[in-house]
């Protein structure tokens, strides 16, 4: 057996719970997958996930910060720290983090938005 295979176990059961709604359930799984894997930006960024949608926003802040200081090109993270931010208010900091996420990737209209939508500043 892979010694990888209980953190992809649990990392897989984690995001399929997230899917359906389960939110508690999937922070659950995808904190002990982080817990034994802590240097796997894709748990790190799923676990960020998770607490968004629980609204967790500081640990939703934390983990992701920790997901981009290991993937520092994932667009995605920077959109979901930008959500983070501004569900805290911090408006500059989600505009900058919106900004860089619709930098990496310009062709998504789902970070173009999110950036317009924004109070100018």
């Amino acid at each position: 057996m892979d010694d990888d295979a209980p953190v992809y176990e649990l990392f897989v059961r984690g995001r399929e719970l997230l899917r359906a709604g389960d939110h508690a359930g999937a922070i659950e799984l995808l904190e002990q997958a982080r817990d034994l894997d802590p240097e796997k930006g894709s748990i790190r960024e799923t676990l960020g996930l998770a607490y968004l949608r629980a609204s967790r926003l500081v640990d939703a802040e934390a983990e992701v910060t920790v997901a981009l200081d290991l993937a520092p090109n994932d667009a995605y993270c920077y959109y979901l720290l930008g959500r983070a931010q501004q569900g805290l208010g911090f408006m500059a900091l989600a505009r900058g983090s919106f900004k860089m996420a619709h930098w990496l990737d310009p062709r998504s209209d789902e970070y173009r938005r999110a950036l317009e939508r924004l109070p100018a500043a």
